[in-house]
């Protein structure tokens, strides 16, 4: 018996969001229901990188939560696993400037992270 070897996704990430990953201080990353997210999946690592820049931090994926819209996931995750420096609305106009209704309407993903120390 083989193990699968961990798989390591590379995804882009603001500033400001980054930030709080290597902070330790973000436990819920949120995407659109992307095709090419679908099979993502507990113990994969993401490796965020901040927009335009090289550098980057690692994450483990604790796991994987389909969601209808935004409000659900923020309602079901709780906008402090989101971000704890925004309040619940300002996380939702924030999200939705990043993602409009047509891609909302795909679904949203909670992804559990944890920081991965640097090697």
């Amino acid at each position: 018996m083989t193990d699968a070897p961990a798989r390591v996704r590379e995804l882009s990430l603001y500033r400001r969001y980054f930030d709080l990953v290597a902070a330790g201080a973000k436990a819920v990353e949120v995407r659109v229901k992307y095709p090419h997210l679908a099979d993502l999946a507990p113990g994969d690592t993401i490796r965020f990188r901040v927009k335009g820049t090289d550098e980057t931090c690692d994450v483990r994926v604790d796991r994987v939560t389909a969601y209808p819209d935004f409000e659900s996931l923020l309602d079901g995750e709780g906008s402090a696993h989101v971000n704890p420096t925004a309040t619940r609305s300002q996380q939702l106009a924030d999200i939705r400037a990043i993602y409009p209704p047509e891609k909302e309407a795909l679904g949203a993903l909670a992804i559990g992270i944890e920081r991965v120390a640097d090697q």
